[in-house]
């Protein structure tokens, strides 16, 4: 998240918002100084791993991910 961030300001855009679904709400607190707004749907306590709270928390490999930033590259560039 935090080099999704690092690439977003590169863009120089008017706000940065960051959303997920569950975090530690210690994770949620360090990205309020970060960004300019921070949505967490739940802050459970305590928190032990992401993957607790999905019913499919399913591992994406590198090959997968090459191919969704490539798309996603695609579709900025000829927006």
């Amino acid at each position: 998240m935090r080099a999704a961030v690092a690439g977003l300001r590169t863009q120089h855009p008017a706000r940065i918002v960051v959303a997920v679904p569950a975090a530690a709400p210690e994770v949620c607190d360090a990205f309020r100084a970060e960004v300019d707004e921070v949505v967490c749907a739940i802050t459970p306590e305590p928190f032990y791993g992401v993957g607790r709270w999905y019913e499919d928390f399913s591992q994406v490999t590198d090959e997968e991910v090459r191919i969704l930033l490539e798309e996603a590259n695609r579709q900025f560039l000829y927006r």
